[in-house]
């Protein structure tokens, strides 16, 4: 018999750069492994850094569990639920006070066992795994502000270096088809589709150079 279950997948970049494709498509694989029926997935693009509560596709997806007699809710792994440690085991306890289970993929455990009482080593991990995802984190933000400030120190420019950004002759070259589309009328969406390119790098290219002609 198929149980009810949703998934959550998270990104930082709220560009293009970071999809969570990858994650959704492996834990769709995993639910139906398990006998799961996935009956909605939450997508959210935002930093793990964020507290929950600046975190809205999170917060809905919790309403919804506790809403919809949702027992299990797949996440790919524990830094998707955030980098501090702090909301991480806030939102866990409140998932296990609701009797709803979470399964981190990466980490292959869950927070309640078949019974649906609180696993014995879950709070443990977490706890030690969420601790371990801050100051990581918080190292490399360490590391990247001290190589800045001795880079500057030693009389180092930050930004782009001159004559680094392409001419216009030159982007004009690159996005020959792009432009030629964009000019018989297809739209910025389907022209992105059509190029495998993102959709903001077609719509400056229309920007730059369709919209501009006269």
């Amino acid at each position: 018999m198929e149980t009810n279950a949703i998934i959550y997948a998270r990104v930082s970049s709220v560009g293009e750069r970071q999809s969570t494709e990858r994650q959704v498509s492996d834990l769709r694989r995993y639910a139906e492994y398990s006998g799961f029926r996935i009956k909605r997935i939450f997508e959210e693009k935002i930093s793990g850094a964020k507290k929950n509560l600046e975190r809205p596709v999170l917060l809905e997806a919790i309403e919804y569990a506790k809403n919809n007699n949702i027992k299990h809710i797949l996440i790919s792994e524990l830094s998707r639920l955030g980098r501090n440690a702090f909301e991480v085991l806030s939102t866990v306890k409140e998932m296990i006070d609701n009797g709803i289970n979470i399964y981190f993929q990466k980490e292959q455990f869950s927070l309640l066992d078949e019974e649906g009482k609180p696993s014995l080593f879950a709070p443990i991990m977490i706890a030690t795994l969420s601790t371990c995802a801050q100051l990581e984190r918080d190292n490399i933000k360490f590391r990247l502000n001290s190589g800045r400030e001795n880079y500057i120190a030693k009389g180092g420019k930050l930004g782009r270096k001159k004559g680094s950004i392409k001419s216009e002759e030159k982007l004009k070259e690159e996005y020959k088809e792009t432009i030629q589309l964009l000019r018989k009328g297809y739209s910025v969406r389907n022209i992105a589709k059509l190029q495998g390119i993102g959709i903001s790098t077609v719509q400056r290219v229309k920007n730059q150079f369709v919209n501009n002609i006269k």
